[in-house]
């Protein structure tokens, strides 16, 4: 088997060099690059099967890379590497549809840990591949991250679309929070079970106008996406 393809993007010379260094050490093939636009390029030539990503890079920033590769890829794992810590920028990263993050300074025993869990993950998942899916009154479009009511399209984010996916797999059952959690933001920390609770109110916020689905939430459990299936078409 050949090694592992990781696109490292991070813009600072020194830490680039160690993180390469000390991957290509553990048999990962890496591809190093300094901006956002060189990185998008690399992605699209190198097929990588993990993507480190800095948040602040010049020419085109990690969050706006992010949303290019997710056009072309929505199942390659991507961790942020970061300065930033606030809330708000880290529920955004989730948002636009990375799967971990790790705050600057990192030792490079956590890098690696948790590229090989999502790594790990990747192979065992066993996701279905239907894209769309009828949800009481709505047509909910994985691939294009659209749920419609009628004429009324909703362009969803990719967290959002992501979770949606996985609530309707399970719908009228139980969808453990620690599977959801390990699966799309890599992780059950106590942070990562809060921004799940951000994007589930969310949902919420776009489903009200039909009265037969309610998204549930099982305390200590998961969540249960219920659809009254008198209501459905």
């Amino acid at each position: 088997m050949g090694k592992l393809k990781v696109l490292l993007a991070e813009d600072e010379p020194f830490l680039g060099k160690i993180v390469k260094e000390s991957l290509e050490s553990r048999n990962f093939d890496v591809l190093w690059v300094q901006d956002g636009l060189k990185a998008y390029s690399a992605f699209r030539t190198f097929d990588p099967a993990i993507c480190i990503l800095d948040v602040m890079m010049p020419v085109k920033d990690g969050y706006a890379l992010t949303e290019d590769i997710r056009k072309l890829n929505d199942r390659v794992p991507i961790i942020f590497l970061t300065a930033k810590s606030l809330t708000e920028d880290v529920v955004k990263g989730f948002e636009l549809g990375g799967n971990d993050y790790l705050k600057k300074p990192f030792s490079m025993e956590e890098l690696i840990a948790r590229m090989n869990a999502l790594l790990n993950r990747t192979a065992k998942s066993k996701a279905s591949t239907k894209e769309q899916f009828v949800i009481g009154n709505y047509l909910f479009n994985n691939a294009l991250q659209e749920l419609a009511l009628g004429d009324d399209v909703v362009k969803l984010s990719f967290r959002e679309s992501a979770l949606l996916k996985m609530l309707m797999e399970h719908k009228n059952q139980v969808l453990d929070r620690k599977t959801a959690l390990d699966f799309l933001w890599g992780g059950d920390s106590f942070f990562n079970a809060r921004s799940m609770d951000v994007f589930i109110t969310k949902l919420r916020k776009h489903l009200k106008k039909d009265d037969a689905i309610e998204i549930v939430n099982i305390r200590g459990i998961g969540y249960k996406l219920i659809v009254d299936e008198g209501f459905e078409e």
